[in-house]
């Protein structure tokens, strides 16, 4: 009988659940829909997670520590090889792991080599099958079928992440799978990513829904300064770094017009996260390289790769 653990004369389960999956088979939303709350950007530009966000879930006197890690796609970059580095590790380092499938993908070239390094990872795997509403049941049964011959899953989860359907049936079976354990947070906390950092998060998701095709996502926010003001709002300065003065132009907009929406549009999400008044002053930089710069690698939580 495992050891139990009393929080408030009740007993407490607590465990790091990995989200793996290629680039936009919607980790992201999904962590989002488990917590109730975004804690993680979403963007249709693959990619865009880049640390290890972690979403905090308290489920049946289980806490849940949910590990959205980057998609794992085939590294050209530096920042990509920082990036798919960061998100093994994630796998490694968590008690169980969520492996994502996209429905309409199945079992693709990107999906298969996941599969094939999922094989070195020894924790306890779950299949969560993604976007469910999009596709044939018949096709679902048999994509789950083929999953579970290439890997031993403890259960699989149908799910349309957007919408919530089976949401609820993946989060009450996390809770029951995390072993038994004080919790790691706060009750009341949805996230370890401090409000700067999601701050920056949400500017930068801003930044890919307005200009997605214009702008490489190596574009970065950074969030300067974080002012708690006499009259309960808060100041806030961002950085916006580029890599080149082109960039810079289609940022900025004609006559500052794009630069403004950006910072309208993140200024109300973050003001209702913090639940206050934002004020959201926007400045748009170049920095040559910044992809090949180790402090900037710090910044967003990942290591710098040496080669």
């Amino acid at each position: 009988m495992p050891e139990e653990f009393m929080q408030n004369d009740v007993s407490t389960r607590c465990g790091f659940v990995a989200l793996i999956g290629a680039p936009n088979v919607g980790k992201s939303t999904l962590v989002n829909a488990l917590v109730g709350s975004k804690v993680t950007i979403v963007s249709r530009k693959v990619q865009t997670t880049r640390a290890l966000i972690r979403g905090i879930v308290i489920e049946d006197n289980a806490q849940i520590i949910l590990v959205d890690t980057p998609g794992i796609f085939q590294p050209k970059r530096r920042l990509d090889r920082a990036m798919v580095s960061t998100a093994w590790s994630g796998a490694h380092d968590a008690d169980h792991v969520c492996v994502l499938l996209d429905a309409r993908e199945g079992l693709d070239e990107e999906a298969d080599a996941i599969f094939s390094k999922l094989e070195n990872v020894k924790h306890p795997k779950f299949l969560v099958i993604n976007k469910v509403d999009l596709v044939p049941r018949e096709k679902l049964l048999a994509l789950a079928q083929k999953a579970n011959e290439r890997i031993k899953f403890e259960q699989t989860f149908m799910v349309a992440a957007i919408s919530g359907d089976g949401v609820d049936d993946l989060r009450r079976a996390l809770a029951q799978a995390v072993p038994p354990g004080p919790y790691h947070y706060p009750e009341d906390q949805m996230s370890d990513a401090p409000l700067r950092h999601l701050a920056a998060e949400i500017t930068r998701e801003k930044i890919y829904q307005k200009l997605h095709q214009e702008l490489p996502y190596q574009s970065t926010v950074e969030t300067d300064s974080w002012t708690e003001q006499k009259n309960n709002s808060v100041r806030i300065e961002q950085t916006i770094f580029v890599e080149r003065d082109s960039q810079r132009k289609i940022v900025l907009g004609k006559g500052g017009a794009t630069i403004k929406s950006i910072g309208a549009d993140a200024r109300k999400e973050i003001a209702e996260i913090v639940g206050v008044p934002v004020h959201l002053f926007l400045f748009v930089k170049v920095r040559d390289n910044w992809s090949d710069d180790p402090a900037r690698y710090r910044e967003m939580g990942l290591e710098f790769p040496k080669e």
